[in-house]
């Protein structure tokens, strides 16, 4: 056995170890330490942690591995999901940990059947959250012997999913979803037999009287249907179908949103004539250097992060009877996926180029497509940019997204005439849109800020000189 302790500092990562003390027996730690136990460490199967800060331990042999850092509960935190069973072939796939404000989730499908062979860490089921979807992979190889759990259930960290053989056993039962097998023919004559047939009493036989011409007239048609009753489709013809988590999630999020926020949206029109021309001019180069695309999109986040700091109210927040005003911006650039809308977060975004800013998109918007987001890439966020020009969408009236209090709507772009130089000529023109929280943000702050939006877009040139 060896026992060691952590001691904290300021974050996770930065800590500690004294020397492992390898005999077993009673440690006391300090109020700043916290205690790392286990016992078999050539063969560590699980890694936990917890909090035990000031307290006696007893030493005594186990086969976890006990990392003790927070108050809540014991999560798993080692890439083996797993527990061994006495002779050592089985493991147990359970469910991992899911992010810190998320306590469960459902299981959307299984990617393998029992009988199939699986490699390590390789994802045999899918676990739907209120944010993000979240692989339950394979600590061994081996053969998925059975499922425990089954789609739909509700599950939490640590929750058994699925048994694994590491001999390469065959499946011990059939999943939950199939369906029993039908009995043999032998077995449903048999079956038939056992059961007598209803005899027919004869004094019924003479209760019964043909029916006459006059009973058939009184008989109501049942195809005949009251003018007054509504003609409503046939059932067969609709489909019920659950809501999955996410879209659940993001149902409940929109709505508080409009309980809460006295939202008022203002518009603008932009001229991309300029800002589409210094993308044809140099996308090549671009390419060529920073090896991403030069999109449209930066044009507008850096646009943004330059009206933010010309505003920065739009930037704060209420929280309770103060305004918060964030010395950062993290743009929230709203992604659709198959799934639902994702958020995904540029940080810092002042403090980015050009290529950086299309960078970050691109890889956000690529795990968001893949479903392999996590929680850390859409947590936070100070302002969104929502673009639904790329759906084809002339104008909208975005909801904001808490707890923010200000988005920006792009659309498409559409040639239209417009007077420039009292001549009518025609451009490029796209309709801009800023939703705000009016309890906060006045009308004046509202149209300045999309107004310089409007004039960075116009003329790119104004983010060198910084005017």
């Amino acid at each position: 056995m060896f026992l060691g302790v952590i001691r904290r500092k300021v974050v996770l990562s930065a800590s500690k170890v004294r020397s492992p003390i390898r005999t077993p027996g009673r440690y006391n730690t300090s109020q700043k330490e916290a205690l790392i136990y286990g016992i078999g460490s050539q063969h560590v199967q699980s890694c936990q942690y917890g909090k035990f800060l000031g307290s006696d331990i007893y030493s005594k042999a186990g086969r976890d591995y006990n990392v003790m850092l927070r108050p809540e509960y014991f999560v798993r935190r080692h890439r083996a999901f797993s527990s061994d069973n006495a002779e050592g072939d089985l493991v147990e796939a359970v469910v991992p940990f899911m992010g810190e404000s998320i306590t469960d989730g459902t299981i959307a499908k299984f990617l393998k059947n029992p009988g199939d062979t699986v490699a390590v860490d390789e994802a045999i089921a899918q676990i739907e959250t209120d944010k993000v979807t979240i692989d339950v992979v394979s600590p061994e190889a081996g053969t998925i012997q059975k499922f425990i759990a089954k789609e739909g259930d509700t599950v939490e960290p640590g929750t058994k999913v699925a048994v694994i053989s590491k001999s390469g056993e065959g499946a011990a039962q059939a999943t939950p979803l199939e369906k029993s097998a039908p009995p043999p023919p032998a077995a449903k004559e048999s079956a038939e037999k056992k059961i007598p047939k209803a005899e027919s009493s004869p004094g019924k036989e003479k209760d019964r009287k043909p029916s006459t011409s006059q009973d058939a007239v009184q008989a109501p048609s049942p195809s005949r249907s009251t003018s007054s009753e509504p003609q409503l489709p046939p059932k067969d013809r609709e489909r019920r179908v659950p809501m999955t988590r996410l879209r659940k999630r993001v149902a409940t999020r929109l709505k508080d949103s409009q309980n809460t926020f006295a939202l008022l949206t203002t518009f603008n029109e932009v001229d991309m004539t300029n800002l589409m021309k210094l993308r044809s001019d140099y996308k090549d180069a671009f390419v060529e250097k920073h090896g991403v695309k030069l999109g449209l999109m930066s044009g507008f986040v850096k646009a943004a992060v330059s009206a933010l700091q010309s505003q920065p109210v739009v930037n704060a927040v209420i929280d309770g009877d103060d305004i918060i005003y964030r010395d950062y911006i993290d743009i929230s650039i709203a992604v659709g996926t198959a799934k639902g809308l994702v958020v995904p977060v540029v940080r810092n975004a002042e403090k980015m180029n050009f290529a950086e800013i299309e960078k970050e998109i691109s890889a956000l918007g690529k795990k968001a497509n893949e479903g392999t987001i996590s929680i850390d890439d859409m947590a936070g966020g100070t302002f969104t940019i929502s673009n639904g020009g790329v759906y084809g969408s002339l104008l909208s009236t975005p909801i904001i997204n808490p707890p923010q209090s200000a988005i920006l709507g792009m659309h498409s772009i559409v040639s239209r005439p417009m007077v420039v130089g009292g001549n009518i000529v025609p451009r490029p023109m796209m309709y801009i849109a800023l939703t705000y929280d009016h309890r906060l943000i006045d009308g004046r702050e509202a149209v300045f800020f999309l107004r310089r939006i409007k004039d960075v877009v116009e003329d790119p040139r104004r983010l060198l000189l910084d005017v």
